[in-house]
């Protein structure tokens, strides 16, 4: 049976929706519990493919002595994206996708003068299909609100196709070679995810809204996810199907 490695980063960010419609389309899903000492796999099997989820840390964090698996995983994703093999990544994945392919990864900024910006919680995006088609985005609006979760953003590497923004986060989504994907935003989490991200990290929620925010992200989501369940499955779905060897 064809696999899907799952490297995962801290606990509360696991694949959900991710691996129960993967599981649907007949995969595997082998997970990798990187936070839990296990190690980066050295590679995967042909016709396998490789899922990289997020996390509070970041690309500047790599060296760092707490979380010795970063290094590791750039060497994996940058050999597996070499090899056009299927890679997806869910924010700090998008951001070591976008560093594994030689772009600048850095902390957003947004205003004049810059000021230091979080895009956290539920806001609008926008897909920007290239002139030719681009099945992936098939059967979503032009705009969506989706979930948001970062303080970093990214360079739109070099040979990479730009599939989505925000007006603070100019690359949201990227396309790299036939079958890799880079997104900045969540499509995989539930509602009972999001509630416990307001939680477990109430103080990045604070730093991103201040005072009030996670009140207002448990009141977007109960607003927002049933259209977001519809838009992130499709877009989960139309990922794997045109990304991964499968039918």
């Amino acid at each position: 049976m064809r696999s899907v490695h799952v490297l995962q980063h801290v606990a509360m960010e696991g694949p959900a929706r991710i691996a129960d419609i993967a599981r649907e389309l007949g995969l595997d899903v082998v997970a990798h519990a990187l936070f839990d000492r296990a190690p980066v796999p050295g590679s995967i099997e042909a016709g396998d493919a490789l899922v990289v989820m997020g996390g509070s840390m970041g690309v500047g964090d790599i060296g760092d002595a707490r979380w010795p698996f970063l290094a590791a995983e750039v060497d994996l994703i940058g050999r597996t994206l070499g090899d056009e093999r299927p890679v997806l990544g869910i924010c700090l994945g998008a951001q070591l996708m976008a560093h594994a392919l030689g772009a600048r990864v850095y902390p957003a900024h947004v205003g004049d003068p810059p000021v230091r910006h979080r895009e956290v919680g539920w806001g609008a995006i926008t897909f920007t299909p290239p002139a030719g088609a681009e099945p992936v985005l098939e059967g979503l609006d032009e705009s969506e609100i989706v979930l948001h979760w970062h303080g970093d953003t990214f360079d739109l590497p070099r040979g990479a196709t730009r599939l989505a923004s925000t007006l603070a986060c100019e690359n949201q989504m990227f396309r790299f070679g036939p079958r890799a994907y880079a997104l900045q935003f969540h499509v995989e989490v539930t509602g009972d995810d999001v509630l416990r991200w307001a939680e477990e990290d109430a103080a990045f929620v604070l730093a991103a809204n201040g005072p009030g925010g996670a009140d207002r992200i448990r009141a977007d989501t109960a607003r927002y996810m049933p259209r977001h369940r519809q838009v992130g499955d499709r877009l989960i779905r139309n990922i794997l199907r045109a990304a991964f060897p499968i039918t």
